[in-house]
């Protein structure tokens, strides 16, 4: 039923993409799931705690946000590989290492759209001049 990477997808495909989303992306958030169920037990503790403050605070679209988990992943397998303590990629602060962590990751279009539409909002309430014509309300 899937369609190759060079052949067009049928209808119904197409169809269940627009009702499910991305099988794509479905495919590789699996396959990341699986990458994470392999690691030791106290790495995948602290893997499944990032990945819930991911969830709030990461990437809002699924290329972005994905390409973030499967990062993830790599820095854990190879953390665990290297034999590299877990506070030792953390650090002292692990809210500023998943901040600086998410840096590195497009915020995706919603959240940068209303992060946009808040900074010209603030910029027009303290009578700054913007330099756009105003429709982003």
């Amino acid at each position: 039923m899937a369609a190759g990477p060079n052949e067009p997808k049928s209808r119904y495909l197409q169809y269940l993409e627009v009702v499910t989303g991305s099988l794509e992306e479905k495919r590789r958030y699996r396959q990341y799931k699986a990458r994470v169920k392999r690691l030791p037990e106290n790495y995948r503790t602290a893997v499944e705690a990032l990945e819930r403050y991911l969830m709030h605070f990461g990437p809002a679209d699924g290329a972005g946000a994905m390409s973030m988990y499967e990062d993830l992943a790599d820095l854990f397998e190879q953390s665990v590989a290297d034999g590299t303590p877990i506070r030792d990629i953390f650090g002292a602060d692990p809210v500023e290492f998943v901040e600086a962590f998410m840096a590195n990751y497009p915020a995706g279009q919603y959240r940068a759209r209303e992060r946009n539409r808040f900074t010209s909002a603030i910029q027009r309430a303290a009578g700054e001049d913007t330099g756009q014509d105003g429709t982003d309300r």
